[in-house]
């Protein structure tokens, strides 16, 4: 019987600091028979440094990752860990602990025997690895479960013992392949900030790759938005949601209103207003400006609007209005201003610099 998802206990001791390895691609291809799927990636981590890899299905971030680790041959291009290219070095040679989706926990062995695994195939003794293993298990916050077997625990202790697995070899890389979608909400961010502050405490290279944005933005130092087997673009959670660098991060990450504009210099004319341009753009003339939701309220006078929707979203409230020429926004606004369906209402643009991209 699977026991109730509780949060981690308290450790008893403080993990032994990891040092953490650098890690680059450089110009990574990667066909499929004819089917291109990274289209020369680059991209470098800093020792200890946490990536997030984020973009739909389909976009080439698990392909990164499997490269990575060297469970998928590259076409072209170098991986360099540690400024040694790798991609000639088999998966055992190469110092990377992985967890993934599917927690893949042996069912006939007990929680410490799973967490001892890779110990045992590198031939450390029987006692370094009941030791190891034991401190890996009070790392995650599984002291206690060493004798339960995978049918016996919920979903998210058995991604702890599958994290305390990949930890217990002392990998310099770690990778991380969506190892919280297959678990609910609340078990998501507690695992989430787990994983995070052991990162953080051991210092290991984390690459984590995930389609959730909120994962990303919560816990990368820097995030690689993908698209289509290339980096899009690749920075800070604030800069990719403050300073979007294409329309396609634009509309990725956050909620964006995408509305008819003109580009006059650097002054973006949108909704009977002139706000500056965010970094650089295209030639001047029609673009589409894409403005966040927070960036419109809702003022006395203004721009006339009729209420759609509006939804309730815990500390904020997210709605719906339509313009008189039949566009929809999105407005971001305090919970205390609760708007009705049909109501009539003005908005305002605050004023701040937007992204844009040439009409087509």
């Amino acid at each position: 019987m699977k026991t109730k998802e509780s949060p981690a206990t308290t450790r008893a001791s403080v993990p032994t600091p990891v040092d953490g390895a650098s890690v680059e691609l450089r110009n990574v291809v990667k066909y499929y028979a004819n089917q291109r799927a990274l289209n020369g990636v680059n991209l470098s981590m800093a020792p200890g440094e946490f990536v997030a890899l984020l973009g739909p299905s389909g976009c080439g971030k698990t392909t990164v990752l499997r490269a990575l680790s060297g469970l998928e041959s590259v076409t072209e291009g170098q991986i360099r860990i540690d400024d040694t290219d790798v991609v000639n070095t088999p998966v055992n040679k190469r110092d990377i602990g992985m967890v993934f989706q599917a927690y893949s926990l042996f069912p006939h062995m007990t929680v410490l025997q799973n967490v001892e695994f890779g110990l045992r195939m590198r031939r450390v003794d029987a006692a370094s690895r009941r030791r190891r293993a034991s401190e890996s298990l009070d790392m995650v916050g599984l002291a206690s479960f060493g004798g339960r077997y995978a049918h016996q625990l919920s979903g998210g202790q058995q991604q702890r013992v599958a994290l305390a697995r990949a930890l217990v070899t002392r990998p310099r890389v770690l990778l991380l392949d969506e190892p919280l979608s297959a678990l609910d909400a609340k078990v998501r961010v507690q695992l989430r900030d787990e994983i995070r502050r052991i990162q953080t405490d051991l210092g290991i290279t984390t690459l984590f790759v995930t389609h959730d944005q909120e994962e990303a933005l919560a816990v990368a130092d820097r995030v690689a938005v993908m698209r289509e087997g290339n980096i899009e673009q690749i920075g800070t959670p604030e800069d990719l949601y403050t300073k979007p660098a294409t329309s396609f991060v634009a509309t990725f990450i956050g909620l964006s209103n995408a509305i008819d504009a003109e580009l006059v210099g650097s002054t973006v004319r949108v909704l009977n207003a002139a706000l500056p341009l965010l970094g650089t753009g295209p030639a001047e003339g029609l673009v589409t400006a894409f403005i966040r939701p927070e960036d419109i309220s809702f003022a006395p006078t203004g721009i006339p609007a009729t209420v759609v929707a509006s939804s309730f979203l815990g500390s904020l409230r997210r709605t719906q209005v339509r313009l008189e020429g039949g566009e929809l926004l999105f407005v971001q606004h305090e919970v205390q201003l609760r708007p009705e369906t049909g109501e009539r209402m003005f908005v305002q643009l605050r004023g701040r610099a937007v992204a844009v991209e040439g009409r087509r």
